[in-house]
């Protein structure tokens, strides 16, 4: 029930308490409603409330007798406008706020990001002291550490850029080290070279022409990085350095003039492993009426003229005396090697299936045509074969290889031909000698660590003589494949 003095139904002042849809801005709310808001919760706090207090309630919210419509209408806008500058004062502070956290995360990240020498905690402590912060806890101990560690890290960081410093002066030091280290071996390589032949040579009085022939000689254009020195040497084998009088008396000749007729003596010291020999500066002599060679394929089988070769140094004077030795008695190296027409020949053409291989027959096993670089050797080849890896499609040796060479020297010479053969290519190793335990316990396995694949293999007694004394003949293939 409502205080008497309130008049709902005065004359020009029509109220009713029934909502007012077309004037209050919520629905259902009645003229009265503020007034009764505030004396319910008045009443609620457990205060009396009487007609005084509730009139002067009415009073306060701008209520009165006449004018009552205009005035309701000025209090709806006033509490809009009071809604409005609430929402706008909430918005600003939320704005102020994110303002601020991102102003502090910013500071915080600066703080702890920069250099040591930039924060001095101190300063900050000194700061902090001052303000009037919520602080939960004693920041003393944390600045504390703080300060501790920065000092720990100026210190290293100090103690490092000493390490650095060190490590530069020590590169330099070696650098420094390393280039007087190649000056002084280039310049002691040199001397040695230079006083090698002249201290080998000096007790003997070797001729001026040896030391221009094996002698360091200083390349016109300086140092060579290729060569890795301002001087060049002569090829010569190593051992010739040995046989000082051989090769001095090899080494004595006319410049400019003939050749001396030494063949034995070029042959002794190859022989003891000179080779290759040091050039000269002279001529060969020149067979006496040199007669063109015979056109192949005839001149395989027919024996050449006298006349295109030079016979001084030899016993023989002619073909036909050495073609005549087969007949002689002893033991003459390739005592029947010059009688083309008879066992020569047949040597090579005539395929027995064991010990004697034909080079037709050789030749079958390859496809037609691509047997055409090939390479016999003969008793001089020792030394590396003067051919690039895989470039020859046959090797051929006939009574040179044999249980006389050591085995490690052998070893390397089977490793060799591999290397010139091309994929594919043949090593015809024809009647190699052997005494029968070696042919399985050495030479079987040896020829098996080099690589090569049996084409053909045979084996067979020695007759000419008793004992255990073995040939064999072999046709040997360097796989096409690369072997692991």
């Amino acid at each position: 029930m409502f205080p008497s003095s309130i008049k709902p139904h005065q004359k020009g002042t029509e109220r009713s308490l029934s909502p007012m849809k077309s004037s209050l801005p919520f629905e259902g709310a009645f003229d009265i409603g503020r007034p009764l808001r505030r004396w319910r919760r008045t009443e609620m706090k457990g205060e009396s409330m009487s007609l005084f207090g509730y009139e002067e309630a009415e009073a306060e919210a701008g209520f009165t007798r006449g004018g009552q419509d205009s005035r309701d209408m000025a209090s709806d806008e006033d509490y809009a406008k009071k809604q409005a500058s609430q929402n706008r004062q909430s918005r600003k502070f939320k704005v102020f706020m994110v303002a601020l956290m991102i102003v502090a995360n910013v500071l915080a990240v600066y703080i702890f990001t920069s250099w040591p020498s930039r924060l001095d905690l101190n300063q900050i402590s000194r700061y902090t002291q001052h303000l009037s912060l919520p602080i939960p806890c004693d920041t003393a101990p944390l600045i504390k550490d703080l300060n501790f560690t920065r000092a720990q890290l100026y210190s290293t960081h100090s103690h490092i850029a000493e390490l650095h410093q060190r490590l530069t002066s020590a590169n330099a030091l070696i650098e420094s080290l390393l280039t007087e280290l190649t000056r002084f071996n280039e310049q002691r390589r040199s001397s040695d070279d230079s006083s090698y032949r002249t201290d080998l040579f000096s007790a003997t009085n070797m001729p001026e022409e040896l030391r221009l022939a094996i002698g360091p000689h200083k390349l016109p254009l300086g140092h060579s990085p290729r060569v890795g020195s301002d001087v060049v040497l002569p090829p010569v084998g190593a051992a010739c350095l040995m046989f000082k009088e051989e090769l001095a008396q090899y080494m004595s000749y006319e410049v400019g003039a003939e050749c001396p007729v030494d063949d034995a003596l070029s042959q002794r010291l190859m022989v003891k492993g000179c080779e290759p020999l040091p050039r000269r500066r002279c001529h060969p002599k020149n067979p006496a009426g040199f007669a063109e060679p015979i056109p192949f394929p005839k001149s395989l089988w027919t024996t050449p003229p006298d006349n295109s070769i030079a016979w001084d140094a030899y016993q023989c004077k002619s073909y036909q005396c050495l073609i005549d030795r087969r007949d002689k008695p002893g033991i003459f190296d390739c005592k029947d090697c010059f009688h083309l027409e008879g066992r020569e020949k047949h040597r090579w053409m005539f395929d027995s299936n064991n010990l004697d291989y034909g080079i037709d027959q050789v030749l079958a096993t390859r496809p037609p045509g691509t047997i055409r670089i090939g390479l016999d050797i003969g008793g001089r080849e020792r030394d590396r074969l003067p051919f690039f890896e895989n470039t020859l499609d046959i090797v051929h040796s006939m009574h040179v290889l044999s249980n006389w060479i050591p085995d490690k020297m052998l070893e390397f010479t089977l490793y060799d031909i591999y290397r010139v053969l091309r994929p594919g290519g043949l090593f015809w190793l024809d009647h190699f000698f052997c005494l029968g335990p070696q042919l399985n316990g050495t030479y079987v396995p040896m020829i098996d660590r080099v690589g090569f694949k049996k084409v053909r293999w045979n084996a067979g007694r020695k007759l000419d003589r008793g004992g255990n004394e073995w040939y064999f003949s072999a046709l040997l293939e360097k796989p096409r494949t690369q072997i692991s």
